[in-house]
């Protein structure tokens, strides 16, 4: 059985994330946060069927396929900055840490969008009210995890942080699965919350300093079956590196 999240209304956001360290929002608090219409969002679902594998997965899984890109962002101006690898410490992704990850880069079909700009804005601003005004280094990862081996893993490396400020999960799509259930848990403490997004561009915004999180494996229901994300990381002062 799939249990729902419990919502967050956009102007409850800050209470929210200082209270539990997250927070999810629907698909139509998520245009009134972003300023975007709904369709712009959804007009973007293609560029997930062109998604290069990952050539990287530590498991040997051929389940995940994705593209990354990096910007700044300064208040309400937008910067991109040069393709370069993604890296993160042992300490946050036992799995995959220390070593330097060249994906390919996100098409401009999306990252050229007027709503790619207010996405990034908006949420630079949900930062600022979390950790003061200041440039925000933003990662942004499209994800595909697929069911064409029987099963496919959303985070190989478990229950896990991501060495920044605010890790932001929307829901792209969910079709033909079962399973790939969200769960956060207090970083420092027992309590957790267990969820699943279902509707398109629904999102799921974590404060990485306070909670932990994961998605359980998904399982085919019917061909073709997959659950695509689109991951955006905040982090203050620079890009994680080696």
């Amino acid at each position: 059985m799939e249990l729902a999240p419990s919502f967050t209304a956009p102007e409850q956001l800050p209470v929210r994330l200082r209270e539990r360290g997250y927070a999810v929002l629907d698909a139509a608090s998520v245009c009134e946060l972003t300023r975007c219409h709904l369709t712009d969002l959804l007009a973007w679902a293609p560029e997930w069927n062109a998604l290069p594998p990952d050539a990287y997965l530590k498991d040997g899984g051929r389940y995940r396929r994705r593209r990354h890109a990096c910007f700044r962002v300064e208040q309400d101006e937008i910067f991109s900055v040069p393709h370069r690898a993604h890296w993160q410490p042992v300490e946050y992704n036992a799995l995959h840490g220390g070593m330097e990850r060249w994906f390919e880069p996100m098409r401009p079909a999306v990252t050229t969008a007027p709503a790619w700009g207010r996405v990034l804005a908006s949420l630079g601003n949900v930062c600022s009210d979390l950790r003061g005004r200041q440039p925000w280094f933003v990662e942004a990862h499209q994800f595909r995890i697929d069911t064409e081996g029987g099963i496919g893993r959303p985070t190989p490396e478990g229950a896990h942080r991501d060495g920044v400020d605010l890790v932001a999960v929307f829901l792209v799509a969910r079709e033909g699965i079962k399973g790939g259930e969200t769960r956060v848990f207090e970083a420092e403490g027992p309590t957790g919350q267990r969820f699943t997004l279902t509707e398109p561009w629904s999102l799921l915004l974590l404060d990485d300093a306070r909670v932990i999180h994961e998605s359980t494996p998904i399982q085919p229901t019917g061909t073709g079956g997959h659950r695509d994300t689109l991951v955006l990381t905040f982090r203050a002062g620079a890009f994680q590196g080696a």
